[in-house]
């Protein structure tokens, strides 16, 4: 279905069975990317509050925080307009796994969280528009559609970032092995769908 990525952040493709998935449960999805966009927020928010005397890291951020939140705010209202309520859901491991390789001293600490940011935002970009194809809804597929030029533009940023406080050979070597973890993460379809499962 997904022919191989040009996304530099990404692996591999997304498999077809996170489609046929993700459009047999589309209120879920719906609910769960109402939780990534506000994740989303917190993350650059975070990086903010971590790194603020990094004048273009937090330039770049705040823009891409509040885009995030409007991106909440839209999500939000489609889900009123179904009557699909807000809700708590049970995270995917995706996260918490790509997480976890964030290493803890700087300034590798920086260079990683930047980049899992950017794969993150990377893999949304391409789900996106794998919704805004397959969507039978088409509402919900333009809605989808116009937000893929953001995401591309959020992991454009976050790699910016780490080019331009890191050294561009750590910055390649370090993106090749958590794309790789990503690529692992995903492997398996979660059982639950979710927006990355």
């Amino acid at each position: 279905m997904a022919s191989l990525p040009t996304i530099r952040f990404l692996q591999q493709p997304t498999s077809s069975a996170w489609v046929e998935q993700a459009l047999a449960n589309i209120e879920t999805i719906l609910l769960d990317h109402s939780h990534c966009e506000r994740k989303a927020a917190g993350v650059a928010l975070n990086l903010i509050f971590r790194y603020p005397s990094s004048a273009k890291l937090v330039r770049s951020l705040t823009a891409i925080a509040q885009e995030e939140l409007q991106h909440f705010e839209q999500v939000n209202q489609i889900l009123e307009c179904r009557g699909i309520p807000l809700a708590p859901l049970v995270p995917p491991p995706y996260g918490a796994t790509l997480n976890k390789q964030i290493r803890r001293d700087e300034p590798d600490r920086m260079l990683d969280a930047l980049l899992v940011s950017g794969i993150i935002e990377a893999r949304s970009h391409e789900r996106l528009g794998l919704l805004a194809e397959h969507c039978p809804d088409l509402e919900l597929a333009k809605f989808y559609r116009a937000l893929m030029a953001s995401e591309a533009r959020h992991y454009g940023v976050y790699w910016t970032l780490a080019d331009t406080y890191c050294d561009r050979t750590a910055v390649m070597e370090r993106l090749e092995a958590l794309a790789q973890t990503e690529s692992e993460i995903l492997s398996t379809l979660h059982p639950q769908p979710r927006i990355h499962s």
